[in-house]
């Protein structure tokens, strides 16, 4: 029994009973026994509080400011490099002064089901697969709620209307949604387009919203107070590439290719502005029409303008079309993309030319949280299909709005005074930050694929306090004397790895982490200083950190493979980092490709790390 993944399950039931901002708690229970039941079936999952029916709704929620708008950094924001504004929008709560919030609250004995509208792409559209996702999500939410005794034992109502694309068919179907069918609330839509009209119908009908796909920066910039977004927005994806591509990167001449229609119109903007802000105005922008399947004449137009790297802004399967094509047409460029550029598909397309390639996330997906873990069995099982943001956030979305109504009862008003009190909540996907505009503003994580796999961190926005590439980490210690061809090898089983290694002239020591740490850094130091290695191999996280911890004192080069970016960002000379899915084979060949340059010096041989295959922090070279 791993006890630590109970207690945190217990933890994690502990905040679902907390309930997000402006919920009124119930009396603690002691839940330890349907925890354990909960982990000895192997379906550990918190489930939400069961329906209240507006026994204790919220009042309207307290004025909320956020300055600047967005939280966004200084250097990002328009003009900050000359003045400041005098008045900023989208700062404030959206106020909402109307009447709604005084019509009596229906009570359940007098409906026969509770109606919730959900408009999506679910057949003849492009985006099908992805309505159909969304969909799928937001009735598994309502099937759970119903599971726990839906609205004081009416059930919750999903009102399904397919989203044709079309002004005219998608008004309709929304009006038909709250006239005729008397919706409490609405999911929807993928599209930014029926998104907005819905919005206007919201308005004149005062009917809350909740959207969970569309990433239109100008959705919540209407100042209407009927809608809240659960997805971080174009603004912040473009903000949050931008920080990464030339910040942090520094990359300087970067293109853009992106799908001509709305999503791609009217993402990229931001991602201009912030390339602009950022010193650095985009080198060339290519478009292409929905259903292009040949990439070849947009990206030998990019391939002539001599770039550092490409941003796409498009869905997963023209992004692997385009990814293979300029590697089959030898662009090396690094590719960055927005967050929908990552999916079943782009890997299914791409295969190995995906390789590289960052994108802009949601939430981490690889993570082994419980409650995650069980909602991505459940779903799988259920709709024999893998689990994409579509699906996750369109679950977690439902939920927000299925639990608002229960705070608030059915009275629409109070629905949106539930929604735009909301603060925090955590879901599936993890924890959502609301700003005054009922948007969700945290933090992005940035994934990376590395064979054939993504891996994720968090990744914000915000101008680190000290650029380190801008000041270069330097040793300015006593010289180094030269050493012996022994390398050592550090990690789980290292000495049954330093056994399979091969290369002319060297000797390999294995040093297993799996002993006592003490004993393990006698053994390291004994190599640096009694045999005199040349430099160090850590082959995980934890072996890294402390062989780096020798290498500050004993001046000795390590090579480390890890996802931990931590590690180079210590002022420490003598680390160097590869991905953690590199062969200690290709890191001994780096080492050998340095020596053959410098000789075996370990001072030199970190100079010639320094200014080559890595930059001066130890990450490798913006360049590949």
């Amino acid at each position: 029994m791993n006890w630590a993944r109970v207690a945190q399950a217990g933890r994690l039931r502990t905040r679902w009973r907390a309930g997000p901002a402006g919920h009124q708690p119930g009396r603690r229970q002691n839940c330890l026994p349907y925890i354990l039941l909960i982990v000895l079936a192997g379906t550990a999952y918190a489930q939400p509080p069961a329906c209240s029916c507006g026994a204790n709704p919220p009042g309207p929620p307290a004025v909320r400011t956020l300055d600047p708008y967005g939280g966004v950094p200084d250097d990002l924001r328009p003009f900050s490099h000359f003045t400041k504004p005098y008045y900023e929008n989208y700062t404030k709560e959206v106020e909402y002064n109307g009447a709604a919030r005084d019509v009596s609250t229906v009570k359940p004995d007098e409906v026969s089901e509770v109606a919730i509208g959900f408009l999506g792409p679910i057949r003849e559209n492009k985006d099908e697969v992805l309505g159909l996702a969304m969909l799928h999500g937001a009735q598994m939410a309502v099937d759970q709620a119903n599971a726990r005794g839906g609205y004081g034992g009416k059930p919750f109502a999903l009102k399904i209307h397919n989203d044709a694309a079309l002004w005219g068919a998608s008004s309709n179907e929304i009006i038909k949604m709250v006239y005729e069918e008397k919706v409490w609330g609405m999911l929807g839509s993928i599209s930014a387009d029926s998104t907005h009209i819905a919005l206007r119908v919201s308005l004149r009908a005062e009917l809350p919203m909740v959207n969970s796909a569309a990433t239109d920066p100008t959705i919540p910039e209407t100042i209407i107070p009927w809608i809240l977004t659960s997805i971080q927005d174009d603004r912040e994806q473009s903000y949050t590439l931008a920080r990464r591509i030339y910040s942090d990167l520094g990359l300087k001449r970067i293109a853009l290719l992106r799908v001509n229609e709305r999503y791609g119109r009217f993402g990229v903007v931001k991602f201009r502005d912030a390339s602009r802000r950022l010193g650095h105005p985009l080198i060339i922008e290519q478009k292409f029409t929905p259903g292009d399947m040949d990439f070849t004449r947009e990206l030998r137009v990019i391939q002539d303008s001599d770039v550092d790297g490409i941003v796409l802004w498009a869905d997963a399967a023209p992004a692997g079309m385009i990814l293979k094509q300029m590697r089959e047409m030898g662009m090396t460029q690094r590719v960055f993309g927005a967050a929908r550029v990552l999916d079943e598909d782009l890997f299914r397309i791409a295969g190995t030319a995906a390789e590289g390639l960052e994108v802009v996330y949601p939430f981490d997906p690889t993570r082994d949280d419980p409650t995650w873990l069980a909602f991505q069995k459940r779903y799988t099982e259920k709709y024999m299909a893998p689990v994409n943001s579509f699906a996750a956030l369109g679950y977690d979305t439902m939920n927000i709005l299925l639990e608002a109504i229960c705070r608030a009862g059915l009275n629409r008003g109070l629905i949106r005074d539930a929604l735009y009190g909301l603060e925090r909540y955590k879901g599936v996907t993890g924890e959502m930050i609301f700003d005054p505009n009922a948007k969700n503003i945290a933090p992005l994580y940035l994934g990376t694929v590395h064979g054939g796999k993504a891996t994720f961190r968090r990744y914000t926005m915000e101008k680190p306090y000290a650029a380190l590439k801008d000041q270069p980490v330097e040793y300015a210690g006593p010289a180094v004397p030269d050493s012996q061809p022994t390398v050592g090898i550090f990690g789980p089983q290292a000495d049954a790895i330093a056994a399979t290694l091969h290369q002319a002239g060297y000797r390999f020591v294995g040093v297993p982490s799996e002993q006592a740490w003490g004993k393990s850094s006698t053994a390291l130091v004994d190599l640096v200083y009694q045999q005199n290695a040349v430099s160090l191999i850590a082959t995980d996280r934890a072996s890294a950190h402390l062989a780096e911890q020798i290498a500050v004192k004993t001046f000795v080069p390590v090579i480390a493979l890890s996802a931990d970016r931590t590690l180079t960002s210590t002022n420490i000379p003598w680390i160097f980092r590869l991905a953690p899915e590199t062969s200690v084979q290709k890191a001994v060949e780096c080492l050998s490709d340095a020596v053959s340059h410098v000789g075996l010096n370990r001072g030199r041989i970190r100079e010639y790390l320094a200014s080559g295959p890595f930059d001066s922090n130890g990450e490798l070279s913006a360049k590949p």
